[in-house]
């Protein structure tokens, strides 16, 4: 079934608009508040040397906010972009070459979105983070 703009109904990560919409503002507040947490941290330690960037960042908690960060990060942007793919890549504003168009540029988004939350977990679960050369 599709709507005037040519575009099948609402099958964004949730196959639901008003589940999108959840999870775009929930994701939203995880991101705010890490944010606010990070920024907390710098206004309370002056010079911030590398050993206490290291240890608060491989803390538990920071790695596990870390994950739900990068997690979060991944579904606003996927919603958002798929917001933004299906309202303006149409075949009434591109022609008939839209929906071709908008299933590479999805397709590029969701390479870029794995790409980003498999990085983001190697570096906050890796081997390579918290190692200090002296």
């Amino acid at each position: 079934m599709k709507n005037d703009s040519g575009i099948k109904s609402a099958t964004g990560l949730t196959g639901s608009g008003s589940r999108d919409w959840i999870v775009q503002r929930i994701s939203a507040v995880v991101l705010a508040v890490y944010s606010v947490v990070l920024l907390g941290f710098f206004l309370t330690h002056g010079d911030v040397t590398y050993l206490e960037w290291s240890s608060f960042m491989t803390s538990l908690p920071m790695r596990l906010f870390s994950l739900v960060a990068v997690v979060a990060l991944a579904g606003h942007a996927w919603v958002g972009m798929w917001t933004v793919f299906t309202d303006y890549i149409t075949s009434g504003k591109m022609g008939e070459s839209a929906p071709r168009l908008r299933l590479i540029l999805q397709t590029l988004m969701i390479i870029s979105i794995l790409v980003f939350l498999f990085w983001g977990i190697m570096i906050f679960w890796g081997n390579g983070f918290g190692v200090v050369a002296v």
